[in-house]
C-alpha cells in the first residue's frame, strides 16, 4: 500500500487497525499517530488484544517495508483476511510529516506497549488536571508519579514550608531548600522530572474559603492531608462539585486507601461519621511515622489515579485498603453508603 492510499484510509470513516511491527527501540524516531506497537516478534501473542476478529481490516507498516510484509504472511497464517502490508515509516514521515501525525516523544513508549492506554490513554492524561492536597508525605510519591506518567496539569496545595524534619519521607524536596513553601520546592523537583507538563503553585491552607475554585478547575483530587478538619471541608467539596477523591492516611506503621466518588459509592463521612478526638489519632509530628510508609501509600494514589483518568481496572470505590508494613500485609474491608449520611445522602 502506498503512503497517499493509507492517508486516505486514515482520514475515512472507518480507518483500519493500524500495526507498527518495528522493535521498541525504533520507536524512538517516532510513530504514527494512532497507531498499536507490536513488534514482529511479538505479533502472534499479542494479535488478539488489537484485532479479536480476523476479518478485521489491518494495516503494518515497519521502517522499510520489508517486516511489514513478513508480518502479513504470519497473520495470514493464523487466519487473519483482511490483512495489508504499506510502506516504510521513511516514505510516510518524508511524505507526509504534517497531513500524516507522527508521535516522536518516547517518554511514554512504556505506556503506548499497554494496550489499556495507548496513544488514545496517552492524550487523555495529557489533559487532564488532578489537585493534590498536600506536598508532604503522601502528595510526594504521587505527585511524581502522575508527573512521570504524563498529567498535563498538577496543582499542588500546601501551606507549609520545607523542613529538615520533612526529608526522611517529603521525597519531592531537597535539603538546599530547606525554608522554601513546599510547593515551590515540589514544583522545582517536579519541573525537572517533566517538563513538559503544568503545575500550579498554592501556597495557601485549604478551606471553605478556596475550596470551590480549586475543586471546580480539576478532574480528580488526592488527598494527603493530615488532619482531620481538611478531610472533611475536601469531602463535602468534592460531593457537591461531583469530584471523585483518591484518600490516603498514615498512622506509625499503617497506612490507609480508598477512593470517594459521588454517586458511585459511599463518602468519606460514611466511613468515620464523626471526627476523632486529637488525642485518639495524634499526627506524624506527634506518633511519629516509618518514612518509606507514606512513598507506598502515595504510589498506590497514584495508581488509583491513573486508573481512574485512563477509564481502566476496578477503583477502591466502597472499599478500604489497610496495609501493615510490619507483617508486609494487605487486607481489605468493604464498607457501604450511610443512608443518613449529612453529606452524601442528601446529594
Amino acid at each position: 500500500m502506498r503512503t497517499a492510499e493509507l492517508h486516505a484510509l486514515l482520514h475515512s470513516g472507518e480507518p483500519p487497525t493500524l500495526i507498527d511491527v518495528r522493535e521498541t527501540h525504533e520507536w524512538a524516531a517516532g510513530v504514527i499517530a494512532g497507531a498499536h506497537l507490536i513488534s514482529l516478534g511479538n505479533l502472534d501473542a499479542r494479535i488478539s488484544e488489537v484485532a479479536k476478529d480476523k476479518a478485521t481490516p489491518i494495516v503494518l507498516y515497519c521502517q522499510s517495508g520489508v517486516r511489514s510484509v513478513q508480518a502479513k504472511a504470519a497473520l495470514q497464517a493464523l487466519g487473519y483476511t483482511n490483512v495489508t502490508s504499506a510502506e516504510g515509516f521513511a516514505q510516510w514521515k518524508e511524505q507526509f510529516d504534517i497531513a500524516l501525525p507522527v508521535v516522536g516523544d518516547t517518554r511514554y513508549s512504556r505506556h503506548m506497549l499497554l494496550p489499556e492506554v495507548g496513544e488514545e490513554g496517552q492524550a487523555r492524561l495529557a489533559k487532564s488536571r488532578v489537585l493534590l492536597i498536600g506536598a508532604g508525605g503522601l502528595g510526594s510519591p504521587a505527585a511524581l508519579y502522575l508527573a512521570a506518567a504524563g498529567v498535563g496539569t498538577l496543582g499542588l496545595v500546601d501551606h507549609d514550608r520545607v523542613d529538615l524534619s520533612n526529608l526522611q519521607r517529603q521525597v519531592l524536596h531537597a535539603t538546599a531548600r530547606v525554608g522554601q513553601p513546599k510547593v515551590e520546592s515540589a514544583a522545582i523537583t517536579l519541573a525537572a522530572l517533566n517538563p513538559d507538563i503544568h503545575i500550579d503553585k498554592h501556597f495557601m491552607t485549604l478551606d471553605a474559603s478556596n475550596v470551590d475554585a480549586l475543586f471546580a478547575t480539576h478532574d480528580i483530587i488526592i488527598d494527603g492531608s493530615d488532619n482531620f478538619p481538611t478531610r472533611y471541608v475536601v469531602n463535602d467539596a468534592a460531593i457537591k462539585h461531583k469530584k471523585t477523591v483518591v484518600h490516603a492516611s498514615v498512622y506509625r506503621f499503617e497506612g490507609m486507601l480508598s477512593v470517594f466518588a459521588p454517586d458511585k459509592g459511599p463518602c468519606y463521612r460514611c466511613l468515620y461519621p464523626k471526627q476523632l478526638p486529637a488525642d485518639l489519632v495524634p499526627s506524624c509530628h506527634e506518633a511519629g511515622v516509618l518514612g518509606v510508609l507514606p512513598g507506598v501509600m502515595g504510589m498506590l494514589q497514584a495508581t488509583e489515579t491513573l486508573k481512574l483518568l485512563l477509564g481502566i481496572g476496578e477503583p477502591l470505590i466502597g472499599r478500604l485498603l489497610r496495609y501493615d508494613s510490619l507483617a508486609m500485609r494487605f487486607s481489605e474491608r468493604s464498607f457501604q453508603r450511610n443512608p443518613t449520611c449529612p453529606t452524601c445522602s442528601l446529594s
